[in-house]
């Protein structure tokens, strides 16, 4: 009886072999000691050789990092986070009384890490967008950290970072900013009032260079409006200017806000003959900015028509959005490099 059971299983295991082995023959031997290889003929060897790449006259295009003005398109991200081995600044918030407006006004402050009264700075004033006010800049981290690296990297010279609350309503009014004309008017007041009360009071705080060589102005959205509008109210006063994606009002203009009287005429956007301009003007905008949309390309053409040399890029695909910021305080800051910082002896 076991003998029968064992022929049993026996047959039972050697059907089971022959249906699972592959029915292109035979399985291959497998030995512990394997057997030489052969070399391969000349034929083979052809036959396995890697082709020669195919050189061709047009190279792979590759994602552009700067125009032909040396305007790059985005921030390098590296530059917005903090090192080891960098000191960054801090933002302080101060106030100063406004002749112009008859009250005490704000503005925060960025020193360089390491501000010496011994050592004399440039001054960039960078204005925030409508609704802002001196804290919309100063709320960036990242802010700091991008000029910090800058400078440990050589791309810019230490400067002090001014950021004023733009809105110059009068002693005892009710305004407040809104869309509306109206509401509007003390942004316009607002070069005035920087030149008149806070760049004095600013020259007299801090250890700075006083005049065109030491001082630039920036701005974003509505502040772009601004720098722009203070360009031509005093383009003697600065060496270097930056409108990032600025708001239409300078000129007459209707967007989906409100309608813009404009404080200057299309063909008032221009300077006498003469007249000492910024060593650099820099206009920028995102190309899917959906909040002032094209009006940043009207003011190219209209300086570009009116003879006003500048630099115009856009930001691909950014938005009204701190990428345009980032973009636009990059190449901002980079221009100082060519200042030769001063140490007082």
């Amino acid at each position: 009886m076991k003998k029968a059971i064992l022929l049993m299983t026996a047959c039972i295991l050697f059907c089971l072999a022959g249906c699972m082995a592959k029915p292109d023959g035979p399985k291959e031997d497998v030995t512990e000691t394997p057997t030489a290889t052969p070399e391969p003929t000349k034929e083979e060897q052809k036959m396995t050789e890697k082709p020669e790449p195919t050189v061709t006259n047009t190279p792979t295009p590759t994602p552009a990092l700067a125009d032909e003005n040396g305007m790059y398109y985005k921030c390098p991200s590296e530059y917005l986070s903090k090192r080891e081995g960098v000191t960054y600044g801090s933002f302080k918030r101060e106030t100063y009384y406004s002749d112009y407006c008859k009250r005490e006004r704000y503005y925060t402050v960025l020193l360089p890490a390491d501000y010496s009264e011994n050592k004399k700075y440039p001054v960039v004033y960078l204005l925030h967008g409508i609704f802002g006010d001196e804290t919309s800049f100063a709320k960036d981290a990242k802010i700091p950290v991008l000029i910090g690296n800058m400078v440990a990297d050589g791309l810019t010279r230490e400067f002090i970072l001014v950021c004023p609350a733009m809105y110059a309503a009068g002693e005892g009014t009710a305004q407040a900013p809104a869309f509306d004309a109206d509401a509007c008017l003390p942004y316009d007041r607002f070069p005035t009032e920087l030149v008149q009360c806070l760049m004095p009071h600013i020259n007299k705080t801090y250890s700075v260079i006083e005049g065109r060589e030491g001082t630039y102005i920036g701005g974003f959205s509505m502040g772009g409006r601004e720098t722009l509008y203070t360009l031509m109210l005093y383009p003697e006063l600065f060496k270097y200017v930056c409108a990032m994606a600025p708001a239409p009002g300078m000129t007459p203009a209707k967007d989906g806000f409100m309608e813009h009287p404009g404080s200057l005429k299309e063909e008032e956007v221009t300077f006498a003959e003469g007249t000492v301009l910024p060593e650099k003007i820099i206009i920028n905008c995102g190309t899917r900015d959906s909040v002032v949309g094209k009006f940043p390309l009207g003011y190219h053409e209209l300086f570009t028509k009116n003879g006003i040399e500048h630099l115009w890029y856009e930001v691909p695909g950014a938005d009204h959005d701190q990428t345009t910021q980032y973009s636009g305080m990059y190449n901002f800051f980079r221009q100082f490099v060519t200042f030769i910082s001063t140490e007082e002896n």
